[in-house]
């Protein structure tokens, strides 16, 4: 093949069928889909283990790759919930009718065709695609090598149910993995409405630059646990260590701990049994390294800049000690990605000021970040995590994959 082109232009042509698509169609086609991907675990398993075994054990895309029976247990629920959210096209935003007699009404309509570009995560491929038919847009997915036989198997299945359901198959694409077709997709504006990349900085940056197609960047995640001098230590132990361990490998992990300095030498000692259980490597400045160092922690590094602002994806995190609130806010507003932030403090009125002043998709008083996930807040499933502020910021979900149109009725009228 030597360009995707054709392929592209199939997609745009055959949207049309997913516009089409009844409500009551698309409910039901995403409820088949829970189906198909429940009596077909093992075949699901069988490819995705086919993935896993071309990749070192040691490298920490491996979790994201890895698809467990529970795992695409937690597909099929998340494609039911997405079924079961509402239509997000045809609602009516506003209406008037104008002194010349004209009805105007402005609606909500499918984006058209949904470009997704992203690396190691097969459950993004049921994802994404979920949330584009449901909001009538075609798709093309663009996953990475590492997942391409896990990819292939769940869009054979994705193809399935669109066909017994009546809607062209062009209009979901997955793409070859080779790279040499990226560019063409990057600059396809004439049949794609939007990208969004899904994955490392590295990617996001590349699709920024490159793209003439409008671009939402998701997915790279700094993130920061501020505790206070007022926090409940009990209570921030739990939750840094939570949002460390829980699953190192995803984009709302935490990054860095801050802590202010009164009680620096009371709390990180408090955190250490747990870190050490998953042999979390720490990387702290120098008055946490002499604070950690005394307690003989065997996975400790001096950090050094570049430790600051690092998205991990993996068991290690840098720590600093900050004097107070104001260093603190500097130090996230000098590093942070803008994806999620949390403070640990009693001061409820610190907490507000902290939630206000932070400029990130999501900011948290005394929980873990790892609950910015669109599952979680009630979306049914997401694209990513859009960390800028055009059109969406936070879970990218089913709201979001719609557009505006306006749509006049008139008997004549002239102007």
């Amino acid at each position: 093949m030597n360009s995707i082109i054709p392929q592209i232009k199939k997609v745009y042509d055959s949207a049309i069928s997913v516009s089409r698509t009844s409500d009551s169609q698309k409910h039901d086609l995403l409820l088949h889909l829970a189906d198909l991907l429940i009596a077909n675990t093992d075949e699901i398993m069988a490819e995705n283990q086919k993935d896993l075994n071309r990749m070192e054990d040691t490298n920490p895309k491996k979790d994201r790759l890895l698809l467990t029976r529970e795992r695409i247990l937690n597909l099929a629920e998340g494609l039911k919930a997405v079924a079961n959210l509402p239509d997000p096209t045809g609602i009516v935003l506003s209406e008037r009718v104008l002194d010349n007699g004209l009805s105007v009404q402005k609606m909500t309509a499918p984006m058209g065709v949904v470009g997704v570009i992203y690396e190691s995560r097969p459950n993004v491929t049921i994802d994404v695609a979920a949330l584009c038919l449901r909001s009538g847009n075609a798709v093309i997915l663009r996953g990475g090598s590492d997942a391409e036989a896990s990819n292939q198997i769940l869009v054979k299945l994705i193809h399935q149910a669109m066909q017994e359901f009546g809607i062209h198959t062009d209009a979901l694409l997955l793409m070859p993995t080779d790279r040499k077709f990226v560019g063409e997709l990057l600059t396809a504006d004439q049949y794609v409405d939007i990208l969004i990349p899904r994955g490392s900085q590295a990617l996001i940056d590349f699709v920024r630059t490159n793209a003439t197609v409008p671009t939402i960047e998701t997915g790279a995640g700094v993130c920061h646990t501020y505790v206070t001098q007022s926090a409940d230590l009990e209570k921030a132990r739990d939750i840094v260590i939570n949002a460390k361990t829980s699953r190192p490998s995803v984009c709302n992990a935490l990054d860095t701990i801050l802590v202010d300095r009164e009680v620096a030498a009371r709390f990180l000692p408090m955190i250490l049994k747990g870190m050490q259980e998953f042999d979390v490597e720490i990387f702290a400045d120098e008055t946490a390294y002499e604070i950690i160092g005394a307690k003989s922690y065997p996975y400790l590094q001096l950090a050094n800049e570049s430790d600051f602002g690092r998205e991990f994806l993996s068991f290690k995190c840098s720590v600093k000690v900050v004097e107070n609130y104001s260093e603190a806010v500097n130090h996230i507003r000098t590093y942070s990605s803008r994806h999620s932030e949390a403070i640990i403090s009693e001061d409820s009125e610190l907490c507000e000021t902290f939630l206000t002043e932070i400029d990130a998709a999501a900011v948290f008083a005394n929980a873990s970040t790892r609950f910015t996930d669109g599952g979680v807040f009630g979306l049914g499933a997401e694209i990513g995590i859009s960390t800028q502020k055009l059109h969406a910021r936070g879970p990218f979900a089913l709201e979001k994959l719609v557009t505006e149109k306006w749509v006049v009725r008139g008997n004549g009228q002239i102007r």
